[in-house]
């Protein structure tokens, strides 16, 4: 028997209704999408907040993997004690380990389909130059924010996000689901393809490195007192250059763009990133040789786990 099980989390924003909508279809028809002979595990990650419709209860779920919360007995926060449940069935020691995951996300950025990795864990960035190498999405490299931690995918051997927009929350589309469902497929098939011996690795990968947030310009009580300027509304994963226009107040007052580097935007104006004063996140595209180290580590969690039974 094949021991190598992959999890999908759909709804760890309980507001990001088309993954879930997704998983809760394919449960009722797996052929729906071919699995392409995985053992395949999907959950809701939010189950509460997915009901009624909120982003989350208490406290984001996707920030609650970390050991200051981990190892918390506070009950009060309901996304803590789900945090747990799910690495104690699912986790690499629980009760039904799984050694994949991949974490289903929507946003309201123009920011098509991307491949989110935090860090430089060997494995994920093998498997996310083979789903770039398959679909072409952009990989955006979450690092160096200490603002910014605890999230699902960490606390697994191999995981991976999937942002997928842009979308309203709360709202179901179809185009959406079906980039949900492209790129289910696609990821089964390139983990398959370790499987079989035969995967198709790119000779490079394009990442884009975090950087650094920016806020909004506020006054002095914290208000804001600009918006995204319409050059780059709705310009994401495109170049800025020194001088380029990014906040406009109401009386024309122009912020411009003061990075001697070109840098490349990310999440702007994204909806759910207001609670966390984050107007756009700004990267620096690199491109990178595949290490074969990468890929060794990542065929060997895989085949370890297939001979394992």
């Amino acid at each position: 028997m094949d021991s190598l099980q992959v999890l999908f989390v759909a709804g760890t924003h309980g507001n990001e209704i088309n993954a879930p909508w997704l998983m809760e279809e394919w449960a009722k028809n797996p052929d729906l999408i071919n699995s392409c002979g995985l053992n395949v595990i999907s959950v809701i990650g939010n189950p509460q907040a997915f009901k009624e419709g909120k982003r989350y209860l208490d406290f984001d779920l996707n920030r609650c993997f970390c050991d200051a919360y981990l190892s918390s007995n506070d009950p009060k926060i309901r996304e803590v004690v789900r945090a747990k449940e799910l690495l104690n069935q699912y986790g690499p020691k629980g009760s039904n380990p799984c050694q994949i995951v991949f974490d289903f996300h929507s946003t309201t950025s123009n920011m098509g389909s991307s491949l989110v990795v935090y860090g430089r864990r060997s494995c994920d960035l093998a498997l996310a130059s083979l789903i770039q190498g398959k679909l072409g999405l952009p990989i955006y490299l979450h690092e160096g924010d200490c603002s910014q931690t605890g999230f699902l995918v960490e606390s697994w051997q191999c995981g991976l996000v999937l942002e997928i927009g842009p979308v309203s929350q709360n709202q179901l589309s179809a185009s959406i689901i079906e980039k949900n469902r492209i790129a289910i497929e696609a990821s089964m098939a390139c983990i398959a393809s370790i499987c079989s011996g035969n995967p198709q690795y790119p000779s490079q990968i394009i990442v884009h490195i975090h950087k650094k947030s920016l806020d909004f310009p506020r006054d002095n009580i914290g208000k804001p007192q600009s918006y995204i300027h319409p050059f780059i509304d709705g310009r994401d994963w495109s170049n800025l250059q020194e001088g380029d226009p990014i906040f406009i107040g109401l009386d024309g007052e122009m912020v411009a763009f003061a990075e001697k580097d070109y840098l490349v935007p990310v999440f702007i104006n994204e909806s759910a990133y207001v609670e966390k004063k984050i107007a756009m996140s700004l990267t620096k595209r690199e491109v990178w040789e595949i290490d074969s180290q990468w890929k060794e580590d990542l065929e060997d969690l895989v085949i370890a786990n297939r001979k394992s039974m």
